[in-house]
């Protein structure tokens, strides 16, 4: 009887270290990609049951492993309550798990074009241990169809399974909104599907444990496709319509942000306003469905026409700026302008696709001096990505022109006094976010 509780209490003991040397890991549920999408869904089920998180980045691994999320949309409080997560970076790890969600990042080519090979390397890379009865769910944006037409295909190639047989798939797309730590993905609702009614009640089932705004249950995976890809169309089309209303009043001389508070009292008015288009939604997943709507032999010309004129705030926002110097007599060429942002939208650390960027560039162009000062993005990743140093922070009575191009929390705390600190004596102050009261010495987008 004592040698019993002896040997039990010595194995406890080394289970105990097996699982904390992660010597060892089993679950059934195993969540691919630990980015903005996969790391917040992966600590929400690591809270209810056991889930490996896998991702093929060694070193951020190794930070997950130390409760650090450099992104921010996790914190170190999260991480400990999520005591059910493993991380891992070693592909044997996930080999026996049953169910696969993959949060793979589906972006364009420099050609516009959806580059789906990620998320085809990660199919390969399933199909080479993927089991009988196994299910992999995606949540990456695509188009239409991508789904059973092409992920399935590969999946069937690689494993020599066949798709609603022996193995199936769901489609549940993400709804993460980087920087809102009001709206968590518990609470958002979650679009879900499966190949089967039956394989999509199990997926509705699955995402319930963790959605506490509830589930919708989508006719289809086409359905729910199509569903993810619209929700940032139909944001990118209002946008623009917004940024041509800028394009129309600035010749009128009218202040656009005055009007929407004057239209924004009527019950169904909707609140939309101008601004940069960027990250790795609103700006992306509209060419997804322009390239399956052209391959089906339709012009979608609103869609195209919005993406054209957003992708064009840039242009019109340099030539401003030079409109309004010359006002001023101020030279453009070696002048110094600050941007104050640089992330794609605020209280963000992704600058993904910012059209903060093309901004620099066209300044740079034009012989400009441009500093760039943004507190939350990584320095070290926007010089390796765009070869941009960032300042520490603005330098005084130094520059001709200030751009406030990001409305972050901290940039809003600034007062007009505050930033002329930074300029010249003669100098502008071009408010993009509309976050300053109005002035004489301020020009609104």
């Amino acid at each position: 009887m004592v040698l019993s509780i002896l040997f039990n209490g010595i194995k406890n003991i080394i289970m105990s270290k097996i699982k904390k040397n992660n010597v060892t890991l089993k679950s059934e549920l195993a969540i691919i990609g630990l980015g903005y999408v996969g790391l917040p869904l992966a600590i929400e089920f690591g809270k209810k049951r056991s889930v490996i998180g896998f991702d093929i980045n060694e070193k951020r691994i190794g930070q997950l492993k130390n409760a650090i999320d450099t992104n921010f949309e996790v914190s170190k409080l999260e991480f400990k309550h999520s005591s059910h997560l493993i991380v891992t970076n070693n592909i044997e790890d996930i080999k026996n798990c049953k169910i696969f969600i993959v949060t793979i990042p589906t972006p364009i080519d420099q050609h516009k074009k959806p580059d789906l090979n990620l998320l085809k390397k990660c199919c390969k890379m399933i199909g080479s241990f993927i089991k009988k009865g196994d299910l992999v769910i995606f949540e990456s944006t695509v188009y239409p169809g991508a789904t059973e037409n092409i992920f399935a295909i590969i999946l069937e190639k690689h494993s020599g399974l066949k798709f609603n047989r022996d193995f199936y798939c769901g489609y549940s797309p993400e709804r993460i909104n980087p920087g809102d730590k009001l709206n968590k993905i518990t609470k958002i609702k979650k679009i879900t599907s499966g190949s089967t009614s039956k394989i999509s009640e199990i997926v509705d089932n699955l995402y319930k444990q963790v959605i506490t705004a509830g589930t919708f249950k989508a006719k289809d995976i086409m359905t729910a496709e199509a569903a993810k890809v619209i929700e940032n169309i139909q944001r990118d089309v209002n946008i623009a319509l917004m940024n041509e209303l800028v394009l129309v009043f600035n010749k009128i001389n009218v202040n656009i942000f005055n009007v929407l508070d004057a239209a924004n009292t009527k019950w169904n008015f909707l609140p939309f306003y101008p601004g940069l288009v960027g990250g790795h939604c609103v700006s992306v997943d509209p060419y997804y469905l322009i390239k399956r709507s052209l391959s089906a032999g339709f012009n979608p010309r609103l869609i195209r026409e919005a993406r054209k004129l957003n992708n064009g705030m840039s242009s019109y926002i340099v030539s401003k700026i030079k409109i309004e110097m010359k006002k001023k007599k101020m030279r453009i060429k070696n002048s110094n302008i600050l941007i104050l942002g640089l992330a794609f939208k605020e209280n963000c650390v992704d600058f993904r696709n910012s059209q903060v960027i093309k901004i620099y560039d066209k300044l740079k162009r034009l012989k400009v001096d441009v500093s760039i000062f943004d507190p939350l993005v990584d320095k070290i990743e926007v010089k390796n990505s765009h070869g941009i140093s960032l300042i520490n922070k603005p330098k005084l009575k130094n520059y001709d022109t200030v751009i406030i191009a990001v409305a972050h929390d901290e940039f809003k705390k600034l007062s007009i006094k505050k930033l002329t600190r930074f300029c010249k004596k003669k100098h502008l102050i071009y408010d993009l976010k509309n976050i300053l009261p109005e002035n004489k010495s301020i020009i609104k987008f």
